[in-house]
């Protein structure tokens, strides 16, 4: 029987190690799964065998592989253990390097994109003061990554590929998740890498509000008790995040609760039109447009 494998688990962010790993071969230390479905698709030509042919020794789907030559998905255990029970000469490299990718994601974090990945709904609110990290530009989550303290140029490249792979996985799928999404006003107006950046994060947050499967809404600076923390929801599981980590939930009263927490915050937050109007004019100040600053309470709406 061919597994289709329905879901992944998160590829990691990456080590010293690992993007030493990847340097060595063909200087894509950036892209940790990228390096990865390339040495698949190396040592699958080198042996002469179609993708058929792989599924015929591997039991894991064709399309799949296809996927992870191409760096669309992200390895998981599964596919590392394949790897290497069919590429015997490399020695269990394809483990060691999928073992490696995951030192860099957060513990907590590591099983929640098994939940993500399927979810037919997923609602978000960031409650650290930036955008979430689905909806960040490559720019923005780059100069976000670059302030964290001993990170270096390599760990950060590894890192911003991890979040940018999410993003395609989880937001351009084929039958794409409903996403409801609350971001702080003050993320609108907290510099992150340069005025340019900035403006060009508002141009994105501005056009992804515009698809049909999004809701965006913007929560003024109003006392709530979910501003202690983020949080998401998919189907049903949650996932809350502090500075230091994170936990999955999948007891029906926890994600109940979350779920209850979540609609409150959106009695609070401004309507969908508003928000995207607050946000269009959050671009105009970053662009030099306008010089209006950012409204502090839903009083001034």
């Amino acid at each position: 029987m061919i597994e289709r494998l329905p879901s992944d688990s998160e590829c990691g962010n990456g080590c010293g190690k690992l993007v030493g790993m990847a340097a060595k071969s063909d200087g894509n230390a950036g892209n940790p799964v990228s390096h990865f479905g390339k040495q698949i698709h190396k040592e699958r030509l080198a042996r002469g065998w179609s993708l058929d042919e792989l599924e015929r020794r591997t039991g894991i789907a064709a399309g799949h592989w296809s996927r992870i030559e191409n760096g669309k998905r992200p390895p998981t255990e599964k596919i590392a253990l394949a790897a290497d029970g069919v590429f015997t000469e490399r020695k269990g490299w394809f483990l060691e390097f999928y073992e490696e990718s995951r030192t860099w994601a957060p513990t907590g974090f590591r099983d929640w994109p098994e939940y993500e990945n399927k979810a037919g709904a997923l609602r978000e609110w960031s409650g650290n003061g930036n955008v979430p990290g689905l909806l960040q530009t490559q720019d923005y989550a780059r100069a976000l990554l670059e302030t964290y303290p001993g990170v270096g140029p390599q760990i950060v490249s590894a890192r911003l590929a991890n979040r940018m792979t999410r993003q395609q996985r989880v937001l351009f799928r084929d039958d794409p998740p409903s996403a409801f999404y609350i971001i702080d006003h003050a993320a609108l107006y907290r510099l992150v890498g340069s005025p340019g950046v900035m403006a060009a994060q508002m141009t994105h947050l501005a056009d992804f509000a515009s698809r049909p499967n999004v809701v965006m809404q913007i929560l003024p600076a109003v006392a709530h008790p979910a501003t202690q923390s983020g949080f998401l929801i998919a189907d049903d599981a949650a996932y809350t995040e502090h500075i230091v980590g994170g936990l999955v939930f999948t007891e029906a009263e926890t994600v109940t609760s979350l779920e209850i927490m979540f609609d409150t915050l959106r009695t609070e937050c401004y309507r969908a039109s508003e928000s995207a109007a607050i946000i269009r004019r959050a671009g105009a100040v970053w662009t030099g447009e306008s010089r209006r600053s950012a409204e502090p309470t839903a009083e001034t709406a």
